[in-house]
């Protein structure tokens, strides 16, 4: 209670500092994670295995490969973890207030992890369309490529090419896919810190290295489905006769069922658990420095 009588202190940064701190961590995390991310969604593109697809990759388009789609991939997390993290961390703080300084139970923080997967999205998937676009231009065929020079030419042509309502092509499943993440990371990671430092007694680094890896298996488990609805809806292209192979995300997710059964929606998950848990990891350990840096430099 001593610390609710200390002053709040003023200006704007206590409300932009969660935004920029979660946007920052997330940037950092997936400079270390894009190649895996780039496997991920040649996967689900049907390139055949992990290791087969490194393999050609390494072969065929050479090592810079892994980190098409870098740009896009850094703004996805400068709008899409800026506003997920910033919102998850201001409404956890409001319901813990309403909740008298309380810890709170689960199914509030899956609420505000839900929230805020979805504010995150509608923010970032401009950002996310660009990054599918650019990681799947080289498995197509050429007469189909894009050739994006990066993220801002992306957005561009989309815009150019087919409006800018395009930039939120397949923000349903997008929107979903954040909020069945962020539930699943966001959550079950506020409930094991509480887990592993309180009932386990776990030093600062052991907890959270062990409720980042929680946090991850759940994200990836909750959000794999919807991923590979998004990803397929995102990447999508006319036939000869202009026709789109899936009318919306619902159509896809049927035909999917009815051609490769519910274990359809699961393609690459051991990759996909891999490219989320260490994301997930990596972004809260940046998280937990840049706070510990703010704090010595007194901000």
């Amino acid at each position: 209670m001593g610390d609710a009588k200390k002053p709040k202190a003023g200006g704007v940064w206590p409300t932009v500092k969660p935004f920029v701190n979660g946007g920052a961590s997330g940037m950092l995390a997936t400079c270390v994670i894009q190649p895996i991310d780039m496997i991920k969604v040649r996967i689900q593109l049907g390139q055949g295995s992990a290791g087969q697809v490194a393999r050609n990759m390494l072969k065929e388009e050479g090592f810079g490969a892994f980190y098409k789609g870098l740009s896009a991939g850094l703004l996805r997390q400068a709008t899409y973890t800026t506003a997920r993290l910033g919102s998850f961390k201001i409404l956890t703080n409001k319901a813990i207030e309403a909740n008298d300084g309380k810890p709170l139970p689960l199914y509030q923080k899956a609420l505000c992890g839900l929230t805020a997967g979805a504010i995150g999205a509608c923010v970032g998937s401009p950002a996310d369309l660009a990054l599918i676009r650019m990681q799947a231009d080289a498995t197509l065929p050429e007469a189909q490529r894009r050739h994006y020079k990066n993220a801002f030419h992306a957005l561009s042509r989309i815009v150019a090419d087919e409006g800018i309502l395009a930039l939120w092509k397949g923000a349903g499943p997008t929107v979903v896919r954040a909020m069945a993440l962020n539930m699943g990371m966001l959550a079950s990671y506020d409930q094991s810190v509480e887990f592993f430092r309180d009932s386990l007694g776990f030093g600062e680094a052991s907890t959270i290295l062990g409720a980042s890896t929680v946090s991850g298996f759940f994200a990836a488990a909750c959000s794999l489905p919807f991923d590979y609805v998004k990803t397929q809806i995102q990447k999508m292209q006319p036939d000869a006769e202009g026709k789109l192979p899936y009318s919306g995300s619902l159509d896809c997710t049927m035909k999917t069922l009815k051609t490769g059964g519910p274990l359809k929606f699961y393609t690459g998950f051991p990759v996909y658990c891999v490219r989320i848990a260490p994301h997930v990891m990596l972004t809260w350990i940046f998280l937990n420095q840049i706070q510990k840096l703010e704090k010595s430099a007194g901000l």
